[in-house]
């Protein structure tokens, strides 16, 4: 078997730790051509000297001159590099067999989007590139050929209940219907009004998952299951009215897919990203992910309900925004992630993010996607929407 090479975009995150994990677990496999990362570069250093990739990829000059120094000084032969264009240039490398698009927000775009063009095997966990460009995307991976495999636990649970030819469309299936699991976050039993006076630690502090502080929120907004609406509208081309959004407590069932029979197939597993990655990297073959087996007798019950949509209007904005189609999409992402800083840098409260993501989307009507330099121009527009809103108000 030859040894496949890996590049992963935002290394330093959670993503990017557990694919690092299952890769080191079959050397005879894989081997890393990049790592990429932004902010936490003491991370990316050490997983330099552990993995010893060709490349690392950093935002700046100043971080790549002093990264590269100690590189050198460890005896690590990792080049480094700097910059948007190296984020692409690593992602569409020849050498480069499969790509994981893991880099957090906006950021990630043009660098998964060169690896589809690139046509590589490309395990998407950036969601908002298909939240912001769902069409150029999804026609960029037909016409380059690319394999695209889905990374987010439920767009991969999804994935594993289809049949192997789900593209010819769901009725030609006979899927009725997407039944897309939320744990619901840490403020799932909370009353609205308790909503209001929750700190950013509380949002962060999500009771099934580790994951970083702007996915953590998004989660306790439910903003993140908005999104994965979307994404999974467009990685399976059903419309959004056909996706069914339903708490589930446990995170054990992470996701179904409800069929014209009657049957109702789902995937089950321990709440650990290791699964959905290894059964990426690999597929359509399976491999060790190092995830324990589940025990369904100590989990003992599963439990399933609504999403109460007074208390998590975001849900109902990524809902609406995906049924409007064009830019709303991208609007909505630019201006949750503005809202979602000002949270966590204490500058408004929980309640006021879906206030600044509808205000953005009530000012910003809705075009007609042209290219993707008119998705990253609405992107720019809806981010000064937001911040000029915020200013005002806070």
């Amino acid at each position: 078997m030859s040894v496949s090479w890996v590049t992963v975009l935002g290394a330093t995150g959670s993503i990017g730790v557990n694919t690092l994990d299952v890769i080191a677990r079959h050397p005879e496999r894989y081997a890393l051509f990049a790592l990429t990362g932004h902010s936490r570069i003491d991370v990316l250093e050490n997983q330099c000297l552990t993995h010893r990739p060709r490349y690392a990829v950093v935002a700046s000059d100043e971080q790549a001159l002093a990264l590269q120094a100690r590189l050198l000084n460890a005896g690590c032969p990792t080049a480094v590099l700097v910059g948007a264009e190296s984020l692409e240039q690593v992602a569409s490398a020849e050498d480069v067999d499969v790509v994981m698009a893991a880099i957090v927000g906006a950021a990630g775009l043009r660098p998964t989007l060169a690896a589809v063009r690139a046509g590589k095997r490309v395990l998407l966990a950036n969601k908002e590139a298909l939240v912001m460009s769902g069409a150029l995307f999804m026609q960029a991976v037909k016409d380059s050929g690319a394999v695209l495999l889905p990374i987010d636990s439920e767009h991969n649970a999804i994935f594993q209940c289809l049949p192997v030819d789900y593209a010819r469309g769901m009725a030609s299936v006979g899927v009725r219907r997407i039944l897309l699991t939320a744990s619901g976050g840490p403020f799932r039993d909370m009353s609205v009004e308790d909503l209001k006076t929750v700190t950013p630690k509380q949002a962060c502090a999500h009771p099934n998952w580790s994951m970083g502080q702007k996915i953590s929120v998004d989660s306790a907004s439910m903003m993140n299951k908005g999104l994965e609406l979307i994404e999974a509208s467009w990685l399976f081309n059903v419309r959004p009215a056909q996706i069914e959004v339903v708490i589930h407590p446990q995170s054990v069932v992470h996701s179904l897919v409800d069929y014209i029979d009657g049957s109702v197939i789902a995937q089950l597993g321990n709440p650990d990203m290791r699964t959905p990655i290894a059964h990426a990297l690999a597929w359509p073959e399976r491999l060790d992910s190092g995830v324990s087996p589940l025990d369904l007798l100590s989990v003992a019950r599963l439990d399933f309900r609504p999403p109460d949509p007074k208390m998590f209007p975001c849900l109902r904005l990524a809902r609406e925004a995906a049924e409007s189609g064009g830019t709303s999409c991208a609007v909505l992402n630019a201006a949750n992630e503005v809202a979602v800083e000002a949270f966590l840098t204490g500058r408004i409260g929980f309640t006021d993010i879906p206030v600044i993501i509808e205000h953005t989307l009530d000012c910003m009507a809705s075009e007609s996607v042209q290219d993707l330099d008119h998705i990253l121009l609405t992107d720019r527009h809806a981010r000064k929407h937001a911040n000029d809103w915020l200013s005002r108000h806070f």
